[in-house]
């Protein structure tokens, strides 16, 4: 069988008067992160996780900030066009691990939703995708609540040889 590992690391700083974005689910009454698209953190380091599994760069190559077509975009698009280049070359997701740090918000009431949002995405059963939250204890940026960092891995399989189950 054939299988594939990718990583996907992305950081955005907060910024009034956006709404936060995770998972392509907004959370009412929180504040947003800055970015060119909708600054899903979430979403960019698993489509970032994705991309690495199949050799194809990363999101910044894809889909540039400098290219206006993106502004705002739903983040969920980019996963969408990394899935594409996943079955394109024989695979699909079996899994996906995503950790996402910070000290707001708490992710505890919203994380079925978020986990069901991205199985959705991914095309794979809830029971395929982790999400867990996790502070800075206080420390640098992060713990002084500045922004949010995500990290995601996802486990790919050649088509037919173990994907999503």
């Amino acid at each position: 069988m054939s299988y594939r590992v990718g990583q996907g690391v992305d950081i955005h700083r907060f910024r009034a008067g956006r709404p936060l974005k995770l998972c392509g689910v907004e959370l009412d009454g929180e504040v947003g992160l800055e970015g060119h698209s909708d600054a899903d953190v979430a979403l960019h380091a698993v489509t970032d996780a994705i991309l690495g599994a199949v050799s194809a760069g990363d999101i910044g190559e894809h889909f540039p900030p400098t290219d206006a077509r993106w502004k705002d975009a739903d983040s969920t698009a980019f996963v969408l066009h990394a899935l594409e280049l996943v079955a394109d070359q024989g695979f699909e997701i079996v899994n996906c691990d995503l950790t996402i740090v910070g000290e707001r918000p708490r992710l505890a009431p919203h994380r079925d939703r978020l986990r069901a949002a991205l199985a959705e995405i991914l095309d794979v059963p809830m029971t395929n995708v982790s999400i867990k939250a996790t502070t800075a204890e206080g420390m640098g940026w992060i713990g002084r609540g500045e922004g949010l960092l995500a990290t995601a891995v996802v486990l790919l399989a050649a088509r037919g040889a173990g994907g999503a189950q």
